[in-house]
């Protein structure tokens, strides 16, 4: 069984605002007769890993009795690979710190057991061995070189080592796997991932044009991204792009209607703005509604901000004052800069303007007390009061979560020394043997927590979900929720962290 899909999402492009929550197993139900039956088929075909899916599936991977077995297989059948990696495989399942010791013993039988060494890479994230973890993905793409999963990670691997080398290896992916997902997926990364609006298009065309959007999802997917990076750049070709998605035939094809029908009116609006007429418009943007998690949603509150200020400059900078406070995004600061330059106002001025908005908007964040990793006590929230605190919620198996929290350590650096604390709740006690060497390997700073399952989180509920995270003022106010920070938008965090640090509550 393949568990590439499991890291998919480590960079957080499978789905825009993609969360993760930790997998539900259900306890074993079977009579000790059945158990024993199911014991016997794995005895009798010990390479036969259906059987031993059954038979821990049956009994539970955490069955002492289970594990006992396993023991006595594993002397019984020593050259037989696939006898430990049926129970390392159930344990890489449940996310479990456990599989490690059975890997290994894998790989010494087999050293060309792909699987295993995608194992031991996978686990490796888990436990923060960052550099181990590639090496282990080498070894599993030298094992089997056919696999386009193996390839397009190992190759993702390089991208903050050697980014030019990187890239290389990407197109050398995408150009070997033409029949592949991974192919599709690997160009979507490049492309969504690229620094520049110019190279972003190059890219997101080879992606349409090797991958057809029809038959491969992360083409389609790619397409989605284009089209939003499109929007504001060049609308009529947003438009001639949705359109052609829209006759492909796919479950989507309403979505891409609608699309067509919004880059229509957008670039309509900017014909209008041009021609100063604001509240024309502005008639053509009331249906024009972007998903939440997309950089076109900030453009059209731009435009409409635009045909506002062609009466009323000052109506506008209130506009858009409140919805930083919904949307915040750099381009809405910006222009809310832009605006205040135009109304007299220093930058100094627009940082208080827009914290008024943000205090008056905030709430006091419900209280909790969970155990610290580090020094085995409770912490609070009270213990924070001073500080501004980035919280998120976050659990070791999380890919998403290890995706965000290089970029979230790029800034939260640049505060050392200030009042600035950075706390990260652990979801799953059942992974509590990842947190402390997952800190250790990887370098992060943050401070780890234990949640606990079923208290009342209040205003500060995942949803039992990760990650998901807030920003607090030093009063303990959340100021921010519901944002995500990636390599394109790590200046955000900044942002937001100095508009709070700067303005004592």
């Amino acid at each position: 069984m393949n568990k590439i899909f499991s890291i998919i999402v480590a960079g957080s492009i499978l789905l825009p605002g993609y969360v993760f929550s930790q997998k539900k197993h259900d306890k074993p139900q079977v009579s000790a007769a059945e158990l024993k039956k199911l014991a016997a088929a794995v005895q009798a075909s010990p390479d036969s890993l259906s059987f031993h899916e059954e038979y821990i599936k049956g009994g539970g991977a955490d069955n002492p009795a289970v594990v006992a077995q396993y023991q006595k297989w594993m002397k019984m059948f020593p050259k037989n690979p696939h006898v430990p990696f049926a129970i390392a495989n159930a344990y890489l399942d449940e996310e479990s710190p456990k599989a490690k010791p059975y890997l290994d013993k894998v790989v010494a039988i087999d050293p060309k057991y792909a699987e295993a060494w995608e194992g031991l890479w996978i686990d490796a994230q888990r436990w923060g061995q960052f550099t181990q973890g590639v090496e282990y993905l080498r070894r599993a793409t030298e094992a089997d070189p056919k696999n386009g999963g193996y390839a397009f990670y190992y190759a993702e691997s390089m991208r903050e080592s050697d980014p030019a080398k990187h890239e290389a290896m990407i197109l050398d992916v995408a150009k070997r796997f033409p029949d592949s997902e991974r192919g599709a997926q690997a160009l979507y990364w490049l492309a969504a991932r690229g620094k520049g609006n110019d190279y972003k298009i190059k890219i997101f065309e080879l992606l349409k044009n090797s991958y057809d959007p029809a038959k491969f999802n992360w083409s389609s997917s790619g397409m989605s991204s284009y089209y939003h990076l499109l929007i504001s750049t060049d609308p009529v070709k947003a438009m001639t792009l949705a359109a052609d998605m829209a006759t492909k035939g796919s479950d989507d094809n309403q979505n891409w209607l609608r699309n067509t029908a919004n880059a229509a009116s957008y670039a309509l609006a900017k014909s209008l703005i041009a021609e100063g007429k604001g509240a024309a418009a502005l008639e053509q943007l009331k249906g024009v509604n972007m998903p939440w998690y997309t950089s076109s949603r900030e453009d059209v509150v731009l435009l409409k901000t635009q045909a506002y200020a062609l009466t009323n400059k000052a109506a506008a900078y209130d506009s858009l004052r409140v919805q930083f406070q919904k949307i915040p995004a750099v381009k809405l600061y910006e222009g809310l800069l832009a605006y205040g330059k135009e109304l007299g106002k220093s930058a100094d001025q627009v940082a208080k303007d827009t914290w008024q908005v943000l205090q008056d908007s905030s709430k006091q964040a419900t209280e909790f007390s969970l155990r610290n990793y580090f020094t085995n006590q409770p912490s609070a929230i009270a213990d924070y009061k001073g500080k501004v605190v980035l919280l998120t919620y976050w659990f070791p198996g999380c890919g998403p979560c290890r995706g965000e929290f290089p970029h979230f350590e790029n800034v939260i650096r640049k505060f050392k020394g200030q009042a600035v604390d950075y706390v990260g709740i652990n979801i799953v006690s059942g992974q509590n043997d990842y947190v402390l060497p997952f800190l250790k390997g990887s370098g992060y700073s943050f401070t780890p927590l234990e949640d606990v399952e079923g208290r009342n989180k209040g205003n500060l509920n995942n949803r039992g979900a990760a990650p998901v995270n807030f920003l607090l003022d030093q009063q303990g106010r959340i100021i921010f929720s519901n944002f995500r920070i990636d390599g394109g938008n790590e200046d955000l965090l900044e942002l937001m962290i100095n508009l709070v640090l700067k303005r004592q509550a």
